[in-house]
Formats: C-alpha cells, sequence, structure tokens
C-alpha cells in the first residue's frame, strides 16, 4: 500500500500548537465554528470581537443573538438554499447548540483565570454577515454548575 505524502494544509495542522488550555476564547471560537459549519452545511468563520457587554446577572450565561443568525439557521435547518427576509426570533435549537458548545468548552478549560463578563465574535458565511454575543456568570462555581446541568440535558 501506498502512503501519500502530506499536504501543506495537513502538515500545518498537524504541528499547530493547540490552544492555551485556559483560553475560553479561543477555544470556544474555534469550536463554535466547526459547529456551526456543521449544523448550516456551510462554511461558517469567527471573528473575535471585543465586547462591551457587563456580565449576566442571571447563574447562567445569555446569549445575544442578532437577526441575520436566526434568519440563516432557521433557513439552512429547513433545507433552504437561499437566506432571505428576517426572522423575529431565536430558535430554541439554535440556543441549544450554542448552549451546549459552550458548556463542553467551560470544562475543558482550566479555570485559573477569571471568568470574562461577557465574550463576542463576528460571523461570516456564504449566506450572511451576523453577529453573536454571550453574557456570562459572575462567579466560575455558578458557570461550572450550569455547565454540568446542560451537558446532562443535552
Amino acid at each position: 500500500m501506498q502512503v501519500n505524502e502530506l499536504t501543506p494544509e495537513e502538515i500545518a495542522f498537524l504541528t499547530a500548537s493547540p490552544a492555551a488550555p485556559n483560553d475560553l476564547q479561543g477555544r470556544l471560537t474555534g469550536k463554535l465554528a466547526a459547529v456551526l459549519s456543521a449544523r448550516l452545511h456551510s462554511p461558517v468563520s469567527l471573528a473575535e470581537r471585543p465586547s462591551a457587554a457587563t456580565g449576566s446577572t442571571s447563574n447562567q450565561p445569555i446569549w445575544q443573538i442578532d437577526p441575520a443568525l436566526s434568519t440563516l439557521w432557521t433557513t439552512r435547518r429547513l433545507g433552504g438554499q437561499h437566506v432571505g427576509g428576517k426572522a423575529t426570533f431565536v430558535p430554541s435549537s439554535l440556543v441549544r447548540v450554542l448552549d451546549a458548545t459552550l458548556a463542553e468548552c467551560w470544562l475543558d478549560v482550566k479555570r485559573s483565570s477569571p471568568l470574562p463578563a461577557s465574550l463576542a465574535w463576528r460571523l461570516a458565511s456564504n449566506e450572511a454577515v451576523a453577529t453573536l454575543a454571550v453574557q456570562l456568570p459572575h462567579h466560575t462555581h455558578e458557570m461550572t454548575r450550569w455547565a454540568q446541568e446542560a451537558i446532562r440535558h443535552a
């Protein structure tokens, strides 16, 4: 059996150092891009943005999803190819996917650094450009409790 040579992209992937184990936003950015790309059947890229939002007063994360992402999610999940119009609601299935992804990343990250108040991204795909943000609880133990519960119910 003949083994093919690795492409430059494969070599770069295999030699890249993993994200720092306590870099929540870095790990979450990559994971969200992969999950959203898979669920939307379309390449999605996420770029971290500074977030001006304060932390959540709740004991769980609160997602801020703009209408462009809601519309893209609804259209693609229903099998549509062309995104048009504007969704006036946030699909609960999108929130569940985001929650599960955040919970997995949170439980994987070493929690030596303080919890950021919020995280934000600019999302780009072939069909839309959108923003996504999440406000996080003030205390790491609340976040851990929420993440464990979210994983249990996923």
